[in-house]
């Protein structure tokens, strides 16, 4: 038997998220205004087009039911980044800067699932407004379309709680506030302001407005879209890449731990052990780069070494925080560095930031139960309980994380086999494969950094599309649909 869903309710919030995707739309027209562009019609028939669906499906819902599970909340979440790129591809077809239906979705679902994977050949020939549009999608999705909703839309009259857990990501989902809305409006203001911040920064140290805003968006994000055809590499400012890197790695911590500093709870930041584990990660790698990189019978100045020091922690950070933004094209480098950021891809940062990946609780867990493994070896009869931040984790906590990391690696292996099939070679089918379940955007071979994925089959930019989507919305939100037992009662 049929499960019967709250169609309305769904149909109802949808069309609510359409009304702010319309009017994120309309601030490109500014842009265009700024910049006396003739694209200005384009954006103006997109908004308006999904300015008149988001109307007609708030009418369609109207007096549904405020019920919601958590069935409800997994539709609306997947159901949402579906129709936020689907009309969100609008204004690249309207302006005809990417005609291709095929490549518009690509790159609009790359834009709000903040991987920053791109398939065009050359940035700087396109109007601003599109670029704004353009990194825009990544700072509408850093935080989530659905989590900003519930901060600004309370009108809503529904528990939010189904929502949040569907759409944030990491197996543990601290509270700030007792109500769900105050922690998404906190949440949303650290956004805004970390936003800002970095926006003025970057134009104190040398960059020009435009640029500045953009890459903020990309940044705190962690997309990757850039302006420029060679990313963040077209700056050749210490500053600058510096000042990138600082909100990389802070784009990469759990958002709440802001709060506590912000609160003067420090010892809840400086004792968390997923922050410890995720500076330690950076630091081990950036040296492992640092050192397979330099030439030790070479006598380096100190101005050589700086600028190798900051090329490995920037590409460390810029994977690891899967931001995706290059300075130095790494497949120029050693293999070594290859199988690095490989790793430093499939990690991802913390839970609760903006960043894809596994996620380094769930690695620092499964680090530790495989530790503790070993010790039940030689000690069956001991009880060593797993812990985080001096709490016992329960077994059913570390049972979903391993399965969540083999479902990931599963799904890995199956895409790249799908993709090879499709007539992708086998570093492209792998790399492209991390790099979209992650929410990189960087890879290896053809599409490295150096290139794009503008040359893959179109049958791979609508796989990779859906692996975008899978992986944003941590596995188990979207293909829990795909299940019988999602349908029934």
């Amino acid at each position: 038997m049929f499960r019967d869903f709250n169609h309305k309710l769904i149909i109802r919030i949808i069309g609510a998220l359409l009304l702010f995707e319309s009017f994120f739309m309309l601030t490109s027209v500014i842009v265009a205004l700024i910049y006396k562009e003739t694209v200005i019609s384009s954006f103006l028939m997109s908004s308006g087009i999904t300015f008149l669906f988001g109307v007609f499906f708030i009418f369609i819902g109207r007096n549904a039911s405020p019920n919601i599970g958590k069935r409800e909340g997994s539709l609306i979440v997947t159901s949402t980044w579906l129709f936020f790129t689907i009309f969100g591809l609008l204004p690249f077809v309207f302006s005809g800067c990417i005609p291709s239906v095929t490549d518009a979705f690509f790159e609009t679902m790359s834009g709000f699932t903040t991987t920053g994977a791109s398939i065009i050949n050359d940035i700087e020939s396109l109007p601003k407004s599109i670029l704004y549009w353009r990194s825009l999608t990544h700072w509408i999705g850093g935080l989530g379309i659905i989590v900003i909703s519930i901060a600004l839309l309370p009108v809503f009259g529904f528990s939010s709680v189904q929502l949040f857990s569907a759409e944030a990501t990491g197996p543990t989902k601290g509270k700030i506030h007792p109500r769900m809305s105050e922690t998404a409006k906190r949440l949303l203001l650290i956004y805004v302001v970390l936003t800002f911040l970095e926006m003025f920064l970057l134009v104190i140290a040398g960059m020009g407005w435009f640029d500045a805003i953009n890459h903020s968006f990309s940044t705190i994000a962690t997309g990757g879209f850039s302006t420029k055809q060679i990313s963040v590499g077209y700056w050749d400012s210490p500053a600058i890449q510096y000042i990138i890197i600082f909100f990389m790695f802070f784009s990469g911590i759990n958002f709440t731990l802001f709060y506590f500093l912000i609160k003067s709870k420090f010892y809840k930041v400086f004792m968390n052990e997923e922050l410890r584990f995720f500076s330690f990660m950076v630091l081990i790698f950036t040296g492992l780069i640092l050192f397979s990189v330099i030439n030790f019978s070479h006598s380096y100045t100190f101005v050589e070494l700086e600028q190798i020091f900051r090329q490995s922690l920037f590409t460390v950070v810029s994977t690891i925080t899967t931001t995706g933004f290059v300075v130095v094209d790494y497949t120029s480098l050693n293999h070594v560095v290859w199988i690095i950021v490989l790793i430093l891809m499939l990690m991802g940062a913390s839970a609760g930031s903006t960043s894809g990946g596994m996620k380094q609780i769930r690695v620092l867990l499964a680090f530790k139960y495989a530790y503790y493994e070993f010790k039940r070896l030689i000690h069956p009869n001991a009880i060593f309980p797993v812990k985080f931040n001096n709490a016992i984790v329960r077994v059913d906590v570390i049972t979903r994380i391993l399965s969540f990391i083999l479902l990931y690696v599963l799904i890995i292996i199956f895409g790249a086999i799908i993709l090879a099939f499709s007539g992708m070679g086998f570093v492209e089918s792998l790399s492209g494969m991390i790099s979209c379940i992650s929410n990189v955007g960087l890879a290896l071979g053809s599409i490295g950094p150096a290139s794009n994925f503008s040359s893959i089959p179109e049958f791979s930019k609508w796989f990779l599309s859906f692996i975008m989507l899978v992986g944003r919305l941590e596995i188990f939100t979207v293909l829990v649909i795909f299940t019988p037992i999602f349908w029934k009662r």
